[in-house]
C-alpha cells in the first residue's frame, strides 16, 4: 500500500512540474539571458542613465531576466570585458549557454534621452534574442 501511496505522489509530482514549466516556458526562455552593462571607471551622466533605464524595463517587462554590470577598469572583470570587445560603456543581450551576443551599445546611447523609446526598443531586441 506504502508503494502504491508513493507511486502517486511521483506521478502528481512530475504531472505539476510538467504543468508549470508548460506554463512558464517563456519565461524559462528568458532566464537563460542576461544583460550585460560595461562601463569605466569614470561613468558620464549618460552611461548612468542606459543603467537606470535597462534596470527598469527589465524589472517592469522581464523580471526573470538578470542585469550584470561589470566595470572594465576592475581587474577582476578584464578578461571578460575582452570577450565582449568592451573597453568602456557598452550594453549587450547575452546566452551564456551558447555564447551568442547582441551589441545593443549604440541603441542605447542614441535612445537613453528618450525613455518611452528606449523601454520600446529594448524590449523588442529581448524579444527577438529570445526568440532566436
Amino acid at each position: 500500500m506504502k508503494q502504491i501511496a508513493f507511486i502517486l505522489m511521483a506521478v502528481f509530482a512530475t504531472m505539476t512540474i510538467t504543468k508549470t514549466n508548460a506554463q512558464t516556458g517563456k519565461q524559462t526562455a528568458a532566464a537563460i539571458i542576461q544583460v550585460i552593462q560595461f562601463h569605466s571607471e569614470h561613468r558620464c551622466v549618460t552611461c548612468m542613465k542606459i543603467e537606470t533605464l535597462t534596470k527598469a524595463t527589465l524589472a517592469k517587462s522581464f523580471p526573470s531576466i538578470p542585469f550584470k554590470l561589470y566595470n572594465v577598469d576592475d581587474k577582476a572583470n578584464v578578461k571578460f570585458a575582452e570577450q565582449f570587445e568592451a573597453t568602456g560603456t557598452a550594453l549587450f543581450l547575452y546566452n551564456p549557454k551558447t555564447g551568442k551576443k547582441k551589441d545593443l551599445t549604440d541603441f542605447a546611447f542614441m535612445k537613453a534621452g528618450d525613455e518611452m523609446k528606449f523601454e520600446a526598443e529594448l524590449k523588442k531586441y529581448i524579444e527577438d534574442f529570445i526568440k532566436g
